[in-house]
């Protein structure tokens, strides 16, 4: 851990990768204040254009985005009442009324020190988790991998919200599409339809294109005429020393839930924000200014959000489950440059993983410097129309399908499922579940080949590993939890009906 670090402080003195971290940092943050757009957007548009660049370069690209861009989103969210990402959608219960009291710059100011603070946090409790988990890791094989991506996939019915059945319908859409190709073991096709383009499998990176950016064109498309008002503001200040006292509490609440969330499989810095805007409202002496423009619900969600940024890489990097939808993209790049995430990775890895730890700390650092000393200049890149920002995207989407191989086949792939995850999302279904489902299928068949190759063929005898058997309980029990709960609710208001009916009789 302390050569990790070492490294990573050397890693800075190089110039040119310095620069790259300040470009993917401010493209990142505008990539956040437009509304609309997120780090998941982003990093899907950017992903096909780090294929060009060293693992090193490719991995700082797509973190930094990640990072600045779930900052960013705080600044639409109080000065235009629309989050950029999700992951601020509850800083605007209360940044968006401070702003209209006149207090934007004050507004900005406290959740630039929270996510700051908990982006930091995150890195460091990424820089001694993830190498602890790996080091577990060397104990697993191929049964183990296999138990613990199904686990992985058993949680795809939290992911996104809305219907948990929905989700898992989603997901296994996912594997299913990861079946598609030239089997490696036995050499048969499947789903390939006699076309050459298929035999080497749906790539990841025109699917996460579909997905996240030509779907999201599709949607932003139906909201041609929203108008949005941008709430002036005269310059972003730093808090005062009684806002500090104030929000410190909950920043340091909020960063710790921030961080545990992200490394759960789910949606990371969105569910991580709400759960913790929830936690400082109810351990507020100010319960009743929630929602009215109280610094504590900014601190809480920014403090969250960029906490759980961290906490998603450490499965990521160490076991190689995304803890986000934006990890997932990460992962895939990872996986398109033929680094494969796990406990050798920081053996054999070294310098890549001391490049991104230092590229996130030097990104949170500068979100000080942009969120203080640039939010006017990012408020009014909020007012550029939507009609031509989103055919931007969209050409940019095509282009970056086209650059991964020089295909036409791979631009059909992102356009039909762009299309696909544009009706998922009308109607609830989750892109996130099918793009996780998609990356876990294939580590699901692989390990699930080599698991029965180990055995000769005796596959039950994968229940008598420990650590495999520990995950197949526990994906038992995410997948029948919700279940048991329903099962007890309903024999619970059964029995009290039981007994307002005795009780009415006698």
């Amino acid at each position: 851990m302390s050569d990790l670090l070492l490294s990573g402080l050397s890693a800075l003195s190089d110039p040119d990768l310095l620069l790259l971290i300040v470009i993917t940092t401010l493209a990142g943050t505008v990539i956040g204040v437009l509304p609309g757009l997120s780090g998941t957007t982003g990093a899907a548009l950017a992903l096909p254009f780090t294929l060009t660049m060293d693992p090193i370069s490719a991995v700082v690209v797509l973190a930094t985005i990640y990072g600045s861009s779930t900052f960013a989103g705080c600044i639409t969210a109080i000065l235009i009442n629309t989050p950029g990402t999700s992951a601020s959608a509850t800083t605007c219960l209360d940044g968006y009324p401070l702003a209209r009291n006149g207090e934007a710059g004050r507004a900005i100011g406290v959740a630039t020190l929270s996510s700051c603070f908990g982006g930091v946090i995150s890195v460091i409790f990424l820089l001694f988790a993830a190498p602890l988990l790996a080091g577990i890791a060397y104990q697993f094989g191929p049964p183990e991998y296999f138990a613990l991506a199904v686990f992985g996939l058993s949680m795809l019915a939290t992911i996104g919200g809305g219907s948990a059945a929905k989700n898992l319908i989603a997901g296994c859409f996912g594997v299913l599409l990861s079946t598609v190709g030239v089997h490696m073991m036995t050499g048969v096709e499947r789903y390939t339809f006699g076309s050459g383009a298929l035999y080497d499998g749906i790539g990841f990176v025109p699917v996460m294109i579909g997905l996240f950016g030509i779907a999201e064109f599709l949607r932003q498309s139906t909201e041609l005429g929203l108008k949005r008002n941008v709430i002036g503001m005269r310059a972003t200040r730093l808090p005062s020393w009684a806002d500090l006292r104030r929000i410190r509490n909950t920043v340091l609440r909020s960063t710790g839930i921030g961080t545990f969330v992200g490394v759960l499989p789910a949606e990371g810095a969105t569910i991580a924000s709400m759960i913790s805007y929830n936690e400082a409202r109810r351990h507020s002496s100010n319960k009743q200014n929630f929602g009215k423009g109280e610094i504590e619900g900014v601190a809480a969600s920014e403090a969250a959000n960029n906490s759980a940024v961290g906490g998603s890489l450490v499965p990521t990097l160490a076991l190689g489950i995304p803890g986000s939808p934006t990890a997932a993209i990460i992962l895939a790049g990872l996986l398109a440059q033929g680094v494969q995430p796990g406990p050798t990775l920081f053996n054999e890895q070294g310098n890549l993983l001391s490049a991104l730890f230092a590229a996130l700390l030097v990104a949170n650092f500068l979100f000080i410097l942009v969120g203080l000393g640039g939010a006017r200049f990012y408020a009014r890149i909020t007012q550029v129309p939507v009609p031509i920002l989103w055919p931007l995207v969209f050409m940019f989407s095509i282009i970056g399908a086209y650059a991964i191989r020089q295909s036409v086949f791979d631009i059909y792939v992102t356009l039909a499922f762009g299309l696909i995850g544009f009706l998922m999302q009308r109607y609830g279904f989750s892109v996130v579940s099918l793009a996780i489902g998609l990356v876990l299928g294939v580590m699901v068949e692989q390990r699930l080949g080599q698991s029965v190759a180990m055995f000769n063929g005796d596959w039950w005898l994968m229940f008598t590993r420990p650590i495999a058997l520990a995950f197949f309980i526990l994906t038992f029990l995410s997948l029948a939890g919700p279940l048991l709960a329903a099962w007890r609710h309903r024999l619970k208001r059964s029995s009290r009906h039981h007994r307002h009916e005795r009780e009415a009789s006698s």
